[in-house]
């Protein structure tokens, strides 16, 4: 036999070997997530692996970072955040990436403003990421917030056709699409598992912290203890929370004037300062260097802080 042939063959079914090892992973690591997707805990944390519930594991001591975040009431805060944001991170990495991000705005207030610009620099450089966990938390929840209209209609016509409500949450779960399917079907798997309806509901309220889940949960336990035409109750919900959509809409194009004053305000002094940094590099370097010219920048900032918020809260009105 040609040599040619044998390795031809060798290398044949080398590769079919290494694809068919390549697809067994693929729908092992599939079969996984789907477990693991299930097997939900109570706080929303996803099991890392189902040998864990086999196991009695005694309470795990944390120690240095971990133990002194633990030890602080931000840890539960910056953990119902990050949850609620949708991201997979941990306290320890916010935490890490917040003192990060002070060495860089340490450095450059230092550079501009002197001691007291170190700690300006230090605190506005180290909260950015927070601002982000929260900004991505307030993109999400905008997002379940639009869904949840949607959904409650679903929701209803899914009963109205003779479905259970338990077989309805499933339906929703896989028609509705993320990130409020993700979290109908963290309720549904709950509730699969054995916990009991209201415990489920009230974990799913502590993951959507909305009006509107508040409503649907208080509708759903209301009439699971009284009785009632539970999908017409829904509809219902589904109707007021759009007329409220409605409402906040014109709120908000009410509310535009201000919002625009309050970027152009805040905007306004970052804008001039970079300006005379470009156009005359040495006209600020002194009133850094002196000492009370250090303590009008300082009040400047902390002024410009007070304005801002103050702004925000005359806008920013409740519906």
């Amino acid at each position: 036999m040609p040599a040619g042939v044998i390795v031809s063959f060798i290398v044949v079914f080398a590769l079919i070997m290494i694809a068919v090892s390549v697809g067994l992973k693929f729908f092992d690591a599939r079969r996984k997530r789907q477990v693991a997707s299930m097997l939900q805990t109570a706080s929303g944390e996803p099991v890392i692996a189902m040998s864990n519930l086999l196991k009695e594991i005694e309470p795990e001591r944390r120690a240095g970072l971990q133990a002194v975040i633990q030890s602080l009431h931000f840890s539960k805060h910056a953990a119902e955040m990050i949850q609620q944001a949708g991201l997979n991170w941990t306290v320890s990495r916010l935490m890490a990436a917040m003192g990060l991000m002070t060495i860089p705005g340490a450095l450059l207030g230092f550079t501009f403003g002197g001691p007291a610009g170190c700690v300006g620099g230090a605190l506005v450089f180290g909260t950015l990421p927070y601002v982000f966990v929260r900004k991505k938390r307030k993109k999400r929840l905008d997002q379940l917030e639009e869904q949840f209209p949607e959904a409650l209609d679903f929701l209803a016509r899914s009963m109205r056709a003779g479905h259970a409500f338990s077989i309805s949450l499933e339906m929703i779960g896989e028609e509705i699409s993320d990130p409020l399917g993700q979290e109908f079907r963290t309720l549904f798997n709950e509730q699969n598992l054995g916990a009991p309806l209201d415990i489920a509901l009230r974990n799913f309220t502590n993951r959507v912290p909305l009006l509107d889940c508040r409503f649907f949960t208080s509708s759903v336990l209301l009439q699971k203890q009284t009785g009632g035409n539970l999908s017409e109750i829904l509809a219902r919900l589904a109707y007021v929370i759009r007329e409220r959509f409605r409402l906040k809409g014109q709120v908000k194009a009410a509310s535009a004037h201000g919002r625009m004053t309050a970027t152009i305000l805040t905007l306004l002094p970052i804008a001039t300062m970079l300006g005379l940094l470009a156009v005359a590099p040495g006209y600020l370097q002194g009133m850094a260097a002196d000492e009370d010219g250090q303590k009008m920048i300082g009040a400047a900032i902390i002024a410009q802080l007070l304005g801002n918020f103050f702004i925000k809260k005359i806008i920013n009105i409740k519906v």
